[in-house]
């Protein structure tokens, strides 16, 4: 397993994310915890391993039209690029489902535990301290303002990410602990929305 990391770590490092919260410390992070939720759940890291690597191979931009079918895009080329390293065959469909429905945009419900282990690791790299920064990273290079000037939190209004970099928290961000399928996803999802949420609790303090 350790070479085939290494020569899917070369990959990852000579393809070009979509932006710099896709870059190849995020890669690495999910691939830690992946195998930590594997070893967990017991799911097999032959499938888990090349899936998290390869999650992100295909750079589609948040606001690219193409959004919702870019999982189905990078799992189609992580079969093709573990096709040419001669991984074994019978792993092929496994790693092609957990890639395709690891994405939120996608909306694919994980069938296999593996995919569940893959969906859950990528999840949680969205939430707590490294999900701050990964969501001001984002909407800055999309030049999106922090918040709304008169209701920053959404209290009588319904939020639109598209406009302001707070509202993701709330369309998106927060929900994330609920679409998890491993106990130990939900467990740390849990803890790391409660940090944003004192993060909150502090921007609401300091802006008013």
């Amino acid at each position: 397993m350790q070479d085939i990391e290494k020569a899917l770590c070369e990959i990852v490092l000579n393809h070009q994310a979509c932006d710099a919260a896709h870059d190849i410390e995020h890669i690495k992070r999910v691939v830690s915890t992946a195998k930590q939720l594997a070893e967990s759940e017991k799911a097999d890291l032959n499938i888990v391993v090349p899936a998290v690597w390869l999650h992100d191979i295909v750079a589609v931009a948040k606001d690219d039209p193409r959004r919702s079918i870019a999982s189905q895009l990078a799992a189609q080329k992580a079969v093709e690029l573990l096709m040419d390293l001669d991984y074994p065959q019978q792993y092929m469909e496994g790693i092609f489902h957990a890639i395709e429905a690891h994405s939120f945009s996608a909306n694919i419900t994980p069938l296999t535990l593996e995919a569940q282990v893959v969906q859950d690791a990528d999840r949680l790299d969205a939430l707590g301290a490294i999900g701050l920064a990964r969501c001001f990273m984002v909407n800055g290079q999309m030049m999106r303002p922090l918040y709304h000037l008169s209701d920053p939190f959404c209290n009588d209004r319904e939020p639109n990410d598209q406009q302001y970099c707070i509202d993701h928290f709330y369309v998106k961000l927060f929900k994330l602990p609920s679409t998890m399928s491993t106990q130990a996803g939900k467990q740390e999802g849990a803890k790391r929305v409660k940090f944003m949420e004192s993060f909150l609790h502090q921007l609401d303090l300091e802006i008013h």
